[in-house]
């Protein structure tokens, strides 16, 4: 017996597909929101950073509330004292935000195949880091320190 082909589903409306990325966009909101509205450079807000905390040095997130905390009220030579790396990595994730929304939007894939890293790339990134915390904690690197 032949089987009948089913037709193929009827792509969700825009407004439905773009559900998650607006949700996403909400959490970050929010979590920028509570962020700036307790001041992360008063002690006793947040915890420390176990890594700090263990070794004394600073881990390439160390700064990053602050530098977010200044991005919040727009002082964004601040951020980047604060730490460099979040606030690009802030502006990474905005624009791969709206490339999301779009591709959404549209119907289309949200990771071409051109789009995703391949481990080398995801090796240099994590370098990229370990040399920034590096550097950080010297005594020449004093102006990327929190």
């Amino acid at each position: 017996m032949p089987s009948i082909p089913r037709p193929d589903p009827a792509p969700a409306p825009a407004a439905r597909r773009l559900v998650v990325p607006v949700a996403a966009l909400a959490g970050v909101a929010a979590a920028f929101a509570y962020v700036g509205s307790v001041d992360p450079n008063h002690p006793g807000h947040y915890p420390v950073c176990p890594f700090l905390a263990l070794t004394g040095w600073y881990c390439p997130a160390c700064g990053g509330l602050r530098s977010a905390y200044a991005v919040v009220h727009g002082d964004f030579g601040g951020a980047l004292h604060d730490n460099a790396v979040a606030v690009l990595g802030y502006a990474v994730c905005a624009v791969l935000w709206v490339l999301w929304a779009l591709r959404e939007a549209r119907g289309r894939p949200v990771v071409p195949r051109r789009w995703r890293m391949t481990p080398a790339a995801w090796y240099a990134l994590g370098g990229l880091l370990v040399v920034f915390s590096v550097v950080r904690n010297l005594p020449f690197g004093a102006a990327l320190a929190p």
